[in-house]
């Protein structure tokens, strides 16, 4: 028999998550998850040792990497060369959501989606006020494509990566087999926005604006640079993930310009954190035997089409977030017929999930929140009227792209 007070306990905790709060208390996703985790050890669940083993460290140690890669471009200025070079070229409306859609997608897939949206928006958020124009479907597209860019790659988002390193599927044939949905959903995203808000874009070329001029420091752009390459190197080349990422920041983390301080005070402690207690909390599941029990009710007609599959994750991902979902949903992938694509189903599924909602992804929280700093109110139905439309249509082109090429 499972013991019910160890389900109510990881349901209060995944609940919390999803909503990422409790009402009247001042708790995240990162205290809710380690109070969660602390009951469990308490009233036996598991043991701590159990608990330690449950985490997966080389997942931790990727989104660390990334972080610290992250930062580093942030303090040399690569973010704000890309900003300017936005504000140069973008003439008209039109041009300047293509650039939005495409830097956002892009930077995402290669360095982590919801930190490239918390430096990105920021500065698009300053040159939307200088054009004077209405920012909201040029804000929303920074999540929108921030989230679908990331689905093409391993490093894209944290879900992408406990699945990568999960199924062992190399980046390069990751990339190979998601590029081209994640590519479609950008395009998409792009016509979609222009007719949803079509006066927005009816405008013809913008006034003249003054550029801001970006602060580069130059040795550590060149030094930063040096390592991204030689993390897409080792990426493409087929050697480990985590031990490339690994090795790319020992590079940055050698030096004798930049204080250690200064690095880690961009990190999201609060979110490797987070991860740690996920794992422990959703792995608990299988330690209690509630995975084996969920397979064999479920196994003769769950999971079974592509398109239930994929669909189920998307509701399960909006439930309970995307990342919870990929961790309660990985013990049944080994199970499965195909395994190989529905490890890819469910990279694709999970992350489209989150552009349904307001609350789907973590990315559209951090764009909502910069935007209400600068007095523009990113509404639940606001989103979901482009976001639903968007996830319902790039869901199902994957969908009937994964049927097409054997999934």
């Amino acid at each position: 028999m499972l013991n019910k007070f160890y389900l109510i306990v990881i349901a209060i905790t995944l609940i919390g998550v999803a909503i990422g709060r409790f009402p009247k208390m001042k708790m995240n996703r990162a205290t809710i998850t380690l109070a969660g985790v602390t009951i469990l050890l308490g009233f036996g669940a598991i043991t701590t040792d159990v608990a330690f083993k449950l985490i997966d460290f080389n997942t931790i140690a990727l989104l660390f990497s990334m972080m610290i890669l992250n930062a580093n471009l942030k303090i040399s200025g690569f973010f704000s060369i890309v900003n300017k070079f936005i504000l140069k070229y973008a003439k008209t409306p039109k041009k300047l959501l293509i650039f939005i859609i495409f830097s956002s997608g892009i930077l995402s897939a290669i360095f982590l989606n919801d930190t490239i949206v918390l430096i990105l928006t920021p500065l698009i958020l300053y040159s939307l006020k200088q054009l004077k124009i209405n920012p909201i479907p040029f804000i929303l597209a920074i999540p929108l494509s921030s989230n679908i860019g990331s689905m093409a790659t391993i490093t894209g988002n944290p879900q992408n990566m406990i699945i990568g390193i999960s199924s062992k599927i190399p980046y390069t044939k990751f990339l190979l087999y998601l590029f081209f949905p994640s590519f479609f959903g950008l395009v998409l995203t792009y016509f979609l926005l222009l007719f949803i808000y079509k006066k927005e874009f009816e405008k013809g070329k913008f006034e003249k604006v003054e550029i801001p001029k970006e602060r580069v420091f130059k040795p550590l752009l060149i030094k930063t640079l040096i390592s991204v390459l030689i993390l897409l190197i080792g990426f493409f080349s087929g050697a480990n993930v985590v031990m490339t990422a690994l090795f790319s920041i020992s590079i940055l983390l050698i030096t004798r310009r930049i204080k250690p301080n200064r690095v880690f005070s961009e990190i999201d402690w609060s979110l490797l954190v987070f991860f740690a207690g996920l794992f422990i909390v959703t792995g608990t599941l299988n330690e209690i035997g509630f995975v084996e029990k969920v397979w064999d009710f479920s196994k003769d007609y769950f999971f079974k089409g592509i398109g239930f599959f994929s669909f189920s994750t998307l509701i399960i991902s909006n439930l309970i977030s995307n990342v919870p979902a990929v961790l309660l949903l990985k013990p049944f992938i080994p199970l499965m017929p195909q395994t190989f694509f529905k490890w890819l189903l469910l990279a694709m599924a999970s992350t489209l999930a989150g552009n349904l909602t307001l609350i789907g992804s973590v990315a559209n929280l951090i764009v909502a929140e910069e935007a209400k700093k600068d007095g523009y109110e990113i509404t639940f139905w606001a989103y979901f009227k482009a976001g639903f439309p968007i996830t319902i249509f790039t869901l199902i082109f994957g969908i009937v792209y994964f049927k097409i090429i054997g999934g």
